[in-house]
């Protein structure tokens, strides 16, 4: 607990990328009609769940109006919402909403993340962003020593599974295609990839609710 407290701290007071760090902050000032009342987060956002986690859940980023509002991961916005329900359906949290830092949300077994802690413009981080924030995502796994599954959210949560991974010594040759609903099982812990929840993907129908739940149950089933 110690550790995490301590990465925590190092995340949400990280000034490593001038782009993102001016638009979070700007975001927070300007607001958005709906949440002009609101005292918005406008900080690198630190993961959020269950320290004794089995299963690792490693999204894409902040959203301006959500988690950069909120200040906790996946939370204010219908990515969130849309998540938590399949994570309730499989066990992992005790509600099906994720509208505020305060709700009484708790995760069991999981803790979630994502490759960058800042709201990107057009949520696009660059290529140099990832690789600055980087350094969060090891720290932060690195303080939860029970993760056996790690549940990637998206094409760039997927990437960064891997070079987590590498720093470790396991390189899977060829690198494993990104692909909704599939099972990577490594020396260490077990992959398993799905489409992000975000709106593009929810709205559309790329990604519905018995998809995500299954993906959750085939994570609990795999911790």
């Amino acid at each position: 607990m110690i550790a995490l407290t301590n990465v925590r701290h190092s995340i949400t007071t990280c000034t490593r990328c001038a782009r993102l760090r001016s638009y979070c902050a700007d975001i927070a000032r300007v607001k958005k009609a709906a949440h002009r009342d609101d005292l918005y987060w406008g900080k690198p956002v630190p993961g959020f769940g269950d320290p004794h986690a089995r299963v690792l859940v490693l999204g894409l980023a902040p959203a301006a109006h959500g988690a950069n509002r909120t200040g906790r991961v996946f939370t204010g916005d219908g990515s969130g919402d849309f998540l938590m329900r399949a994570m309730h359906a499989a066990g992992f949290a005790n509600i099906t909403t994720s509208q505020r830092a305060d709700d009484g949300l708790k995760l069991k077994d999981a803790y979630i993340v994502s490759a960058v802690r800042c709201a990107p413009p057009d949520n696009k981080p660059t290529p140099e962003e990832i690789a600055a924030c980087h350094p969060h995502l090891v720290a932060e796994v690195a303080a939860l020593p029970n993760v056996k599954v790690i549940v990637a959210l998206g094409k760039i949560g997927f990437d960064a599974v891997w070079r987590l991974l590498a720093e470790r010594g396991i390189v899977m040759k060829p690198k494993p295609a990104f692909s909704h609903g599939a099972v990577i099982e490594t020396p260490g812990p077990t992959v398993i990839a799905s489409f992000h929840p975000s709106r593009q993907n929810t709205n559309t129908g790329k990604l519905t609710p018995p998809m995500l739940e299954s993906v959750f149950r085939r994570a609990a089933s795999k911790a």
